[in-house]
């Protein structure tokens, strides 16, 4: 059951085409697919706003081959994260209309339009370019979901300088996604020079003591700045569905 689908029903019902009592058996079916090895979520979109996104990383290619195929017989944007050159191949071979991202690691078919039901730009600040695989997780995913995107890369605190030429994007933009591994500082210093939500994004980047992205997670959480909020390491994906609900009006 989708957006468009719900308005047929309640048109039949206000035409006189159904009863009350069969729109009501109708919409009590919450709509899934069963594909023996994936039960994918139809109704996702139209309760919380935001598709069912496969997540690549631990499926076969052709696992995520056939669940993108049923997803595309709906509507909306169909996404999945964490999907290998290897098994990107392999899919798009079976679904040419999917394009591949390969920084950021994401399959995407019939991406949603940018939205005038937005407050406006959701900006994107990588602090090196060794974030960028995770930012760009960001930027697909935010980006297909309707969101005017704009991002600005390698931009930390080893050279503080540089966040100032990006001061444009920053201060023009609605929600603010920071992505940053080593100790993770650059969310902190953006969170005290704006008034609008910034969304922390810890990366597993760094040396031996940075403990695959424990230092900057810790570091973040620990923030004194405020208006900043922190998702789990490595999270693009949850950071841009964060922004994106944010970003509504």
């Amino acid at each position: 059951m989708n957006e468009r689908k719900l308005k047929e029903v309640l048109s039949q019902v206000k035409d006189g085409g159904c009863s009350v009592e069969e729109a009501l058996t109708s919409l009590k079916q919450l709509d899934v697919d069963r594909l023996g090895f994936a039960c994918l979520d139809n109704h996702r979109k139209l309760r919380t706003g935001m598709p069912e996104v496969v997540y690549g990383e631990n499926k076969t290619g052709e696992q995520i081959c056939k669940i993108m195929a049923a997803m595309l017989e709906g509507d909306g944007p169909v996404l999945a994260t964490r999907v290998s050159d290897d098994k990107a191949t392999g899919v798009l071979s079976a679904l040419p209309e999917l394009q591949y991202y390969e920084q950021g690691r994401m399959l995407v078919g019939r991406p949603q339009s940018e939205s005038d039901n937005r407050r406006g730009n959701i900006a994107i600040l990588a602090a090196g370019t060794s974030d960028i695989p995770v930012a760009e997780e960001v930027r697909v995913t935010a980006g297909s979901l309707g969101n005017k995107v704009r991002h600005a890369y390698d931009i930390g605190v080893a050279g503080i300088h540089r966040l100032f030429g990006a001061k444009e994007i920053i201060y023009d933009a609605s929600v603010l996604i920071v992505v940053a591994g080593m100790e993770g500082a650059l969310p902190s210093v953006v969170s005290g020079l704006v008034d609008v939500p910034v969304i922390a994004v810890p990366t597993s980047v760094g040396y031996g003591t940075g403990l695959g992205g424990f230092a900057a997670l810790l570091g973040m959480l620990n923030s004194c700045a405020p208006g900043m909020a922190v998702v789990n390491i490595d999270n693009g994906f949850g950071a841009a569905c964060m922004a994106t609900t944010i970003n509504r009006l």
